[in-house]
């Protein structure tokens, strides 16, 4: 049983890692000049926002390694992506205002249903 908590946590993770860059990159997107492609990559670094990203997707890995040692790859990864599409669905509707239409609720239906088929 703990090992779905691990579970919930590289989804957690993972989710989190990206909500953190794509609000890294609204803050100061990668857009270099010709030439200016280190430069803009230096710049990109030193926002707290990707570093934390960056971080999130390295406890990701690490937690979803643990998972992969105990519950099957056919479980795991449609549980990890399926879970993880609808947190990031659910943060950027609320929090970055992107659009959600009937067809991404029908969508993310479908994908809870299949996950919640998946982990029984």
């Amino acid at each position: 049983m703990r090992i779905y908590l691990v579970l919930l946590l590289a989804i957690v993770f993972n989710s989190g890692a990206n909500i953190m860059i794509k609000a890294a990159m609204r803050k100061s997107p990668i857009i270099p000049e010709q030439g200016a492609v280190l430069q803009a990559f230096a710049q990109a670094a030193k926002n707290p926002f990707l570093i934390g990203g960056v971080v999130l997707f390295g406890l990701a890995l690490a937690a979803y390694s643990v998972v992969l040692s105990r519950i099957n790859l056919s479980v795991a990864y449609p549980v990890m992506t399926g879970a993880g599409f609808l947190l990031v669905f659910l943060f950027s509707g609320l929090y970055f205002r992107e659009g959600i239409t009937a067809a991404h609720i029908l969508g993310s239906a479908l994908i809870l249903a299949g996950v919640w088929i998946l982990a029984r």
